[in-house]
């Protein structure tokens, strides 16, 4: 579950990467938050997926 905390974050990190650049330990939770939001986007859009109905 993606968190309005967990996409402050991401974008925190994205501004300060352009800006001043991220240390070693920053850029590992950068990559591991973005993961986590990947996979839970794809669970999310696989269900919206799933419950199509097709109606002729």
């Amino acid at each position: 579950m993606i968190t309005k905390e967990m996409i402050d974050r991401i974008n925190a990190l994205s501004k300060k990467s352009k800006g001043e650049g991220l240390t070693e330990d920053e850029k590992i939770e950068q990559k591991k938050l973005r993961e986590e939001y990947i996979k839970a986007f794809k669970k999310n859009f696989r269900q919206q997926l799933e419950n199509i109905e097709i109606v002729d």
